[in-house]
């Protein structure tokens, strides 16, 4: 982009950005020239997009300010856009809502009751699980043969560890992927006008009716540590099931966590390390640097792109005048390419000191409770790898998706290179 490019010129919302990797030189321009800037006309309606690390930093840890209840995408609301619904039940789980797009108290009670889930305890027995499926999974994928690394890993993975998680029926673990797909597979997200909307519902309530089976079966049963049995039991959440737009909302939330942020990380990291070679040598010679590399490739593909925010109160960010009511849209993907944070920040560095530091998983009250989960997926599915592979070999054009919320990857063509046998 040449530098006679004005801010006002472009919408960054625009879904083709990140469809072809193009969106880099837009933010950076706005982070250099106007850090908080107001988009006046766009599909999505008027916001501001806030791109500095710093001042994503400073929305994100004030709840009371900038409220999550107007919804947490660009968009006003994540549907599924279709007038047709049958009844009342299905007209109302059309419109989605969840407790990540609720302020505290309601938000808290939510939370609260689904955090166990992913707390270290829990994690800790899950480990062993996690370990035994990567083997599974690695130990059968064809070594010197193209193959796409999205579909026999990255989603293969996340689907076993989301039917663990919800303890939902194994042989039908594609479904949530599916789901979670569908999701966020709407027009002004996707840019894609002629997806079926009737189908995109119809497959929306198949997952309702799904998981409406699971709650009855979960609480007819001795309370579990899976997602479902957590909220049936759940003080604040065991009438769940009685608000069908907060039940969906509810469900679709924890799937797209669970699924999203770790499937496009596993697929963005085979990417980055094909960009930056040498950082693989530099892992392969020391393992000791795997889980720093994993907050590194997190930052570098940052799954999510963004979150939105509405401002409770007038207000004041970065020196812009920001009236109750503004949309407020912080670039995550933005603010993990800031410079004065990350130096040389487009580069996957695996032992930058400051990767921690990355704003994918976001802060304060709303911060993703299973960013825990997501990295030891992660270092688990990369300490098996080196023990194996010598090489994850990038063979073909990465096929990226066009959308504005979750950065997503459809096609990694790779070719395994066994590691060398040490002679005896």
């Amino acid at each position: 982009m040449s530098d006679t490019h004005q801010t006002e010129d472009f919408d960054v919302s625009k879904p083709e950005l990140f469809r072809d990797d193009t969106w880099q030189p837009f933010f950076a321009k706005l982070r250099e020239q106007d850090p908080v800037h107001y988009h006046e006309d766009s599909p999505n309606g008027a916001f501001w997009s806030v791109t500095s690390h710093a001042l994503i930093k400073e929305v994100d840890t004030n709840h009371t300010v900038f409220s999550s209840a107007g919804g947490i995408s660009i968009i006003d609301e994540m549907g599924d856009g279709t007038a047709q619904a049958q009844t009342e039940e299905e007209k109302q789980a059309a419109s989605i809502k969840n407790f990540i797009a609720m302020d505290p108290p309601a938000h808290d009670e939510h939370r609260m009751t689904v955090a166990p889930s992913v707390a270290p305890r829990n994690l800790a027995n899950f480990e062993p699980l996690i370990r035994e499926r990567v083997i599974d999974i690695l130990d059968n994928l064809p070594v010197g043969e193209p193959f796409n690394w999205v579909d026999k890993v990255s989603i293969e993975l996340t689907a076993r560890m989301l039917a663990t998680l919800f303890d939902f029926p194994y042989e039908d673990r594609r479904n949530l992927v599916h789901w979670s797909d569908i999701t966020t597979d709407v027009p002004q997200v996707t840019g894609n006008e002629s997806v079926d909307m009737e189908a995109r519902h119809a497959s929306l309530m198949e997952c309702a009716q799904a998981f409406y089976a699971l709650w009855a079966q979960r609480a007819a049963e001795p309370p579990k540590t899976d997602l479902i049995s957590m909220l049936v039991h759940g003080e604040s959440t065991k009438n769940l099931n009685q608000d069908p737009q907060l039940f969906l909302g509810t469900i679709l939330l924890l799937i797209v966590g669970g699924n999203d942020t770790t499937r496009n990380s596993m697929s963005g990291g085979v990417i980055a390390l094909n960009e930056f070679p040498g950082e693989f040598e530099k892992v392969k010679a020391n393992p000791s640097l795997i889980p720093n590399m994993v907050a590194e490739m997190v930052r570098w593909q940052t799954p999510v792109i963004h979150m939105r925010r509405t401002a409770a109160q007038d207000t004041e960010l970065g020196g812009k005048k920001i009236k109750k009511g503004d949309k407020l849209v912080m670039w995550y993907l933005s603010g993990n390419r800031d410079e004065d944070v990350f130096p040389e920040a487009d580069k996957l560095k695996v032992d930058r000191p400051n990767a921690r530091a990355h704003v994918a998983f976001g802060f304060g009250i709303h911060r993703c409770m299973g960013n825990r989960l997501a990295e030891m997926q992660l270092r688990i599915l990369w300490e098996e790898i080196i023990k194996r592979f010598d090489k994850v070999e990038l063979v073909g054009d990465v096929v990226r998706l066009p959308n504005n919320f979750i950065r997503g990857i459809a096609e990694v063509p790779v070719v395994l290179h066994a590691k060398k046998q040490s002679p005896a």
